[in-house]
């Protein structure tokens, strides 16, 4: 009977670190860089995002980010019942995307809502960056740092 090799391990990659909050993309809206926070009380990634249409299969939704209007449409991947830092349930559409930070791009979950009296457009919670990253809570841009400034909303 032939003898079996053991099976190697391969090492993973330790998670990254980043700080509480970082410049983002994502990609598949076209919307540039903007600042996010990162929020690991916050069980999902939040989007802020105006008139936002469910239409069939699709979600269309407008983004105001750094003094444009972006018109953005995704699959529709369905509702979630949130409940807002204010303690509040909200309904809202979740769309799925990718998310790049630093050199790290992978898809998350993104829920819909308006966050214009938020500091900023977009949070990521701890869903979003767990497995990715682990967060240093006194420090900002740690894997996002560029020559040029992004204004948080």
């Amino acid at each position: 009977m032939p003898r079996l090799k053991p099976k190697t391990k391969v090492a993973k990659a330790p998670p990254a670190l980043i700080g509480w909050r970082e410049r983002v993309k994502l990609p598949g809206l076209g919307i540039g860089t903007i600042v996010a926070k990162i929020d690991t009380g916050a069980r999902s990634a939040a989007l802020h995002a105006e008139d936002i249409v469910v239409a069939g299969r699709h979600v269309r939704f407008r983004v105001p980010i750094n003094g444009r209007d972006h018109h953005c449409e995704l699959p529709f991947a369905g509702v979630r019942r949130v409940k807002s830092s204010s303690g509040h349930g909200q309904t809202r559409a979740v769309v799925e995307t990718d998310v790049q930070i630093g050199t790290h791009r992978y898809a998350i979950e993104v829920t819909l809502t308006d966050r214009a009296d938020m500091g900023f457009a977009m949070l990521l919670g701890r869903a979003s960056v767990r497995g990715h990253f682990v967060v240093h809570p006194g420090r900002s841009f740690i894997v996002s740092r560029t020559s040029h400034k992004a204004k948080p909303r």
